[in-house]
């Protein structure tokens, strides 16, 4: 299915941006209860819900404030600028060890949900507050990836795939390449890089 563009699609089937999607096997299914709640919190402190990237995004203005999304062991309701964040209840994580601006809030259960609400919206407000204020996060300088071995060796049989890789911007370049590592089997590697493969000739990344 092609990648989501509306919540009510969303709900159903899934942000598409997987072969999950539109399936029972789809994550948002196993959460939807839990992805609702969440919603219906977001949209009571005011913020303004589109679909990006598959998923629901809340905005202020046009900045992006918040996504709610499914994963495989949890709903969660992310901050962009989750750093910035005093994070008073210690509720926040990071979603990934190169995670520097988003931080989420990870939840297993409506009642959970319930239990923390107030302290939800006191998240939100507060994000909203940092989005009124014009405050930015410092990002500071990652080391480039290391290119994997099957991906260097694909390379070689396909020049042109190189070059198109090579021509992609740096953040779309690092984002495959975390994914392409990321993964411990060679083969898992290999099937990761052939199925973006097709997006990467035509220069887009991995959430476009």
């Amino acid at each position: 299915m092609p990648m989501t563009t509306t919540i009510e699609t969303y709900l159903l089937e899934g942000c598409g941006r997987c072969s999950l999607g539109g399936t029972p096997q789809c994550k948002v299914h196993t959460w939807s209860k839990e992805l609702k709640a969440l919603r219906s919190i977001v949209l009571d402190c005011g913020l303004t819900e589109t679909v990006k990237w598959g998923v629901p995004c809340y905005t202020h203005g046009k900045a992006n404030v918040a996504i709610v999304a499914a994963f495989k062991n949890y709903a969660s309701i992310s901050f962009f600028k989750g750093t910035l964040l005093s994070d008073a209840d210690k509720l926040l994580t990071a979603p990934g060890d190169n995670s520097q601006a988003t931080r989420q809030i990870r939840f297993t259960s409506v009642k959970d949900i319930v239990k923390h609400e107030q302290e939800i919206r006191n998240y939100i407000f507060e994000a909203i507050e940092i989005e009124k204020a014009g405050l930015k996060v410092d990002f500071k300088a990652k080391p480039a990836p290391e290119y994997p071995e099957e991906l260097t060796a694909i390379f070689k049989k396909k020049p042109t795939f190189k070059k198109a890789f090579e021509s992609l911007t740096p953040g779309r370049q690092r984002g495959y390449l975390l994914f392409f590592s990321q993964a411990k089997q060679s083969a898992t590697k290999i099937s990761r890089i052939e199925k973006y493969l097709p997006k990467i000739m035509d220069g887009k990344g991995m959430m476009d």
